[in-house]
């Protein structure tokens, strides 16, 4: 489930049907707070409440204490990678993971390779569904899928269309009202077992000049455990010296973002403020975004120069309110 080389264009498609199934409301979640939120793009509907753990600041937290022993085994001299933007041909969509919306769009069953950990209902996928790569891709080949009238967001991972019908590797399904996370050791359209949405970088909030969410990211090489808010581990190695699904890294408050554009120094803000989430096994420092043709070339190649040595672990502990809900404190 890693996005290991690129990733797809970002397109907001939106779609009109019947029927629609619903996840209710999380109590004690205010409005107010809902409404500082900037919605999923083409919906009225939040990315996930103003409290989850993906809006969380973390630029004031410690250091993780395992943090020089992890970015030791996660390239440290490399430097991060956007994995979205133009793809100059290379495949029939831009790079990055598109997110489609849908009100109330007709849904149909899935047949999984991991049922026992997916969410087995119908879910909104249709011929205009946007998959990630292209319909012809190889690779990861996520689809996501928001329900504007429910505000649910339905994301599958190798996800094909057959004659048979559709079929995908894993499939999951949220309400994007709720802190609700996945029942334990679940994985979800990530190995990580969180939802890829909320941690996609998104052209429509840098060109606004402001993110309020973590960006999710890829390493090669993670440890077979896994930290809240994370529900699942893909990780091929038992030691401690590597960083388990669900760590989350931050730049560094004192690197300097001098040099840098505009529009750079927002994404370089988000780093510092939200910092980063481990969510999947891939190329080390890819970081994702959604696959909107609109991403400046110029800006991608900018963000390349980012290096991985600016980043260290963070101690999110003191964030968790509940194991099993993404509030955080």
């Amino acid at each position: 489930m890693a996005s290991m080389v690129t990733s797809r264009p970002v397109l907001v498609v939106a779609l009109a049907v019947g029927l629609a199934w619903g996840v209710g409301a999380a109590p004690g979640i205010v409005s107010a707070q809902i409404a500082a939120l900037r919605p999923v793009p083409g919906t009225d509907c939040p990315l996930f409440p103003a409290n989850n753990y993906w809006h969380a600041r973390v630029d004031s937290l410690p250091a993780h204490a395992a943090s020089a022993r992890w970015m030791a085994n996660m390239h440290p001299a490399s430097d991060l990678h956007p994995d979205f933007g133009p793809s100059f041909g290379e495949q029939e969509v831009p790079y990055g993971i598109p997110i489609t919306v849908v009100h109330g769009a007709a849904r149909v069953p899935v047949a999984f390779d991991y049922a026992d950990e997916s969410d087995r209902v119908p879910y909104p996928l249709n011929k205009d569904t946007a998959i990630e790569g292209g319909r012809n891709a190889d690779g990861d080949r996520h689809a996501i899928v928001v329900d504007a009238d429910t505000c649910t967001l339905f994301e599958t991972w190798n996800t094909r269309q057959t004659s048979a019908g559709w079929t995908a590797g894993s499939g999951a399904v949220w309400s994007l009202r709720s802190n609700k996370l996945r029942p334990r050791s679940w994985t979800s359209a990530d190995a990580a077992g969180l939802p890829i949405l909320p941690g996609l970088l998104r052209w429509d909030e840098v060109e606004a000049g402001r993110v309020d969410h973590a960006i999710r990211f890829t390493t090669d090489v993670t440890q077979r455990a896994f930290i809240w808010p994370a529900r699942h581990q893909a990780g091929s190695t038992p030691s401690r010296a590597f960083p388990p699904m669900g760590a989350r890294f931050r730049m560094k408050p004192g690197y300097s973002t001098a040099g840098f554009s505009a529009r750079a120094k927002v994404v370089l803000t988000a780093m510092k403020r939200y910092g980063l989430v481990l969510a999947d096994n891939g190329s080390p420092w890819y970081f994702q975004g959604d696959a909107d043709p609109a991403w400046p070339a110029d800006l991608i190649e900018e963000l390349k120069r980012i290096p991985a040595s600016a980043f260290e672990a963070v101690d999110t502990a003191g964030l968790r309110i509940s194991p099993n809900s993404a509030a955080s404190r």
